[in-house]
């Protein structure tokens, strides 16, 4: 059986963001095509109606590239499970209001059970004080925490193959 992995909004973006010339934006963007190629096939990939709604923002174009990459990937739901955790979380993790999408992201892959969350999004999901005091509320609240991480670091293991 496959791991699964909750894809985040910021993955999509810099897989169909236009090349950059700063350098470190370029490598993520360079990292994300590579996983997106190699990796993206052994796991089970989900995304949800937030993300739907986040690439579908902004420049048509780059709206519309956005869109085909999730096209056929199936949704998790919006339970109240879900926003009984993303109301924990506003409370518990110091996230701000203007990102309260954020929240729901983490929400909805602990209420769903996901394996991994991939995130470019070091202020409010990949950072490691996040990490921390997500895996506090969610021991206290008898849960199991996803693996959160960005694509580099989802490269390689046994994906649950018997390795």
């Amino acid at each position: 059986m496959k791991k699964t992995v909750y894809i985040e909004s910021s993955v999509i973006s810099y897989l169909a963001a236009r090349p950059t010339r700063d350098i470190v934006l370029a490598a993520y963007q360079q990292i994300t095509q590579e996983w997106w190629e190699t990796e993206r096939g052994k796991y089970d990939c989900f995304v949800s109606d937030f993300v739907v709604d986040e690439v579908a923002r902004g420049d048509p174009d780059a709206a519309s590239r956005r869109q085909t990459m999730i096209r056929g990937f199936r949704k998790l739901a919006l339970t109240p499970v879900v926003l009984d955790l993303a109301r924990e979380y506003k409370t518990a993790l110091g996230i701000p209001e203007r990102a309260r999408l954020d929240l729901f992201h983490l929400a909805i892959a602990v209420g769903n059970g996901m394996d991994y969350v991939l995130s470019w999004n070091f202020r409010h999901i990949a950072n490691a004080f996040v990490r921390q005091r997500l895996q506090e509320v969610n021991g206290v609240l008898g849960l199991r925490t996803p693996t959160i991480c960005t694509p580099e670091e989802l490269v390689g293991g046994s994906h649950g193959k018997g390795k």
